[in-house]
């Protein structure tokens, strides 16, 4: 089955998104000045506090972003909504530096998590679903490398496949049990898979803040870019996903790595 022009659109604004996310360069432009990103260039100590908080935050999100959503598909995101209440989070954290790590990620993951239900709301998906709400997990994967990728395992698809086996068991593990165990075995090995990713943009954003006098202003900007991120992920996420309900996995992604090999990405 041929998607139609309309979705070969879609389909090749997704592949421009999901293979070129630039998350670093975009911060570095908003500072105007050039920033080391990464969790090297932290001292050992705040590493592991951006380990702890990122896992921490992941987990709140899990059971918060969509819990007092509408289930009625095909609602316009409010993305908007979400980017003011992120630029707020992220004035805070700019104020107060990397000791407000703890509070402030946790808010705006689970801000950007929940706009990513919206967003995936938005593509008719069901956010109640067990299926979708993983899917909403694995956006902060997406576009982001763990330190031990090769440039193999750089792609969507390829993140994907990795995140596989962990999602359907873990999709098990909740039909059965729910998400209130997020000790379960099956949580933790996908949170852990997820976080290994998420961990470098959050390291990118709290390297950026730790900046010298950078303050609220440029927290604010740094999480707008954060949030915008995850928006075109997201976005990218979705789309792909509606095109595999409408035309099938197998067909969607030929077409994907065709338009991604003559794009040159």
């Amino acid at each position: 089955m041929t998607p139609e022009p309309e979705d070969l659109d879609a389909l090749r604004d997704a592949v421009s998104t999901l293979e070129n996310p630039g998350l670093a360069v975009q911060i570095t432009n908003v500072l105007g000045r050039p920033v080391e990103y990464g969790l090297s260039i932290l001292p050992r100590d705040v590493q592991q506090r951006i380990s702890d908080t990122t896992d921490a935050a992941l987990r709140a999100a899990v059971r918060l972003a969509a819990s007092t959503m509408s289930n009625e598909r095909g609602i316009r995101p409010s993305s908007r909504f979400h980017k003011a209440m992120a630029t707020l989070s992220g004035a805070v954290g700019g104020a107060f530096g990397l000791p407000a790590l703890a509070i402030e990620l946790p808010v705006s993951t689970t801000l950007i998590l929940r706009s990513v239900a919206d967003i995936a709301r938005g593509q008719g998906e069901d956010i109640r679903s067990i299926d979708t709400q993983l899917a909403c997990i694995e956006v902060f994967a997406i576009g982001s490398q763990a330190p031990t990728d090769d440039a193999s395992e750089m792609g969507y698809y390829a993140t994907r496949a990795m995140l596989a086996r962990s999602v359907t068991e873990a999709a098990r593990y909740v039909a059965e049990k729910g998400l209130v165990e997020e000790g379960a075995p099956a949580l933790v090995a996908l949170l852990a898979k997820i976080a290994a990713r998420f961990k470098i943009p959050v390291g990118a954003k709290f390297a950026a803040q730790s900046v010298p006098a950078i303050g609220a202003a440029g927290g604010a900007a740094i999480n707008l870019v954060f949030i915008n991120h995850f928006q075109d992920m997201a976005r990218g996420h979705f789309t792909v996903r509606r095109l595999e309900r409408k035309y099938g996995a197998e067909v969607i992604r030929e077409e994907y790595e065709r338009l991604k090999l003559a794009s040159g990405d």
